[in-house]
């Protein structure tokens, strides 16, 4: 049984900091592309960062220079670090592997 689990995050003001953690079971983690996703309210799910299993990263134009993605092949676990939250961040953000599976999601807000 495949199991996306998402945390971290919450409500946060504009400037701040936030670390999402998306914890994986059922699946060969190592070997799968990984990424994040987002959606706000009345808009379509958009790709936020991916990252390959060899470590290749990649981010939508919105974020770059802000988030980092990274991995911990160990742990089965993906990360999103958010830095310098803008409002325009606010959205339920979703963990994805392969680009098949996917979890629950986590709120972000971010106060203005």
């Amino acid at each position: 049984q495949v199991q996306l689990v998402e945390s971290g995050g919450g409500l946060v003001q504009a400037g701040g900091s936030l670390r999402l953690s998306c914890a994986a079971s059922g699946i060969p983690f190592s070997i799968n592309h990984m990424g994040w996703y987002r959606q706000a309210p009345g808009k379509q799910r958009e790709l936020v960062a991916g990252i390959t299993s060899g470590g290749a990263t990649n981010y939508a134009d919105s974020v770059k220079g802000r988030f980092t993605i990274s991995r911990d092949n160990a742990k089965n676990t993906v990360y999103l670090q958010m830095n310098s939250l803008k409002p325009e961040d606010t959205a339920v953000y979703y963990c994805n592997s392969n680009r098949r599976w996917w979890g629950q999601g986590t709120q972000v807000t971010v106060s203005s």
